[in-house]
């Protein structure tokens, strides 16, 4: 979540790409970094630097989203006001009620919307971009099934740690592995929306493995007429 997305961002400004993928790239970093910070100390105001900025940083994966049809360097400002008096509201709100569940639930709202949008690009712009897609959603979902896991059975999962030896009990570490795969999703999440973008500015963006294993987009300049 940290890491990865660093390098992105500044391959991003490198390569001339668009400004809100280089804070698509940041946003997750942040996300990382407050993560990071709360699990550290388990402190509420780490709490609010891990959730508040999951909330934002989804605010701009939409807005990707439905931007990457547009022309080069274009701004709607009608949905960048909507996204960012969203994200004002659900700060106060959450400020106010300090509920967790409001908080997943504008959370849900949001990448339910970008569900939606990704299943309509590979089902009917980019046919070819399903495997990529629906990587991301995958491991994405699979890490919140885990989380889930973890939260019912939390208490049975903790016994069942106690009686086994340490290496087969950090495997069912459910809520570690909801930080891995949601912050791989995520990850792959921009790679999938910048691909998107790219193939529809006539660039010619390939998915590439570092050292085989960790997914880069490289892309070539644009086509001359």
């Amino acid at each position: 979540m940290i890491i990865p997305p660093m390098f992105g961002a500044v391959q991003s400004v490198r390569d001339g790409l668009e400004k809100r993928y280089i804070a698509s790239y940041l946003a997750l970093t942040v996300v990382g970094m407050g993560s990071w910070c709360f699990h550290m100390t388990l402190k509420y105001e780490m709490q609010l630097l891990d959730e508040l900025p999951m909330i934002y940083s989804c605010c701009i994966f939409v807005y990707c989203m439905f931007e990457c049809f547009k022309i080069k360097n274009s701004v709607n400002y009608h949905l960048l006001f909507t996204l960012v008096l969203f994200s004002l509201i659900v700060t106060t709100v959450y400020l106010k009620v300090k509920e967790p569940i409001f908080h997943q639930v504008m959370y849900g709202m949001l990448v339910f919307t970008l569900v939606l949008r990704s299943i309509y690009i590979v089902t009917w712009v980019y046919p070819w971009l399903r495997g990529l897609g629906y990587t991301s959603l995958g491991i994405f979902l699979l890490g919140f099934l885990f989380w889930n896991i973890d939260n019912i059975f939390c208490e049975s999962l903790r016994n069942f740690r106690k009686k086994v030896p340490p290496i087969i009990g950090i495997t069912t570490q459910f809520h570690a592995w909801w930080h891995i795969l949601t912050g791989l999703g995520s990850y792959l999440h921009i790679l999938f929306s910048l691909y998107t973008r790219t193939l529809y500015l006539r660039y010619r963006p390939k998915v590439k493995f570092i050292f085989g294993i960790w997914p880069v987009i490289l892309f070539e300049p644009l086509r001359k007429h």
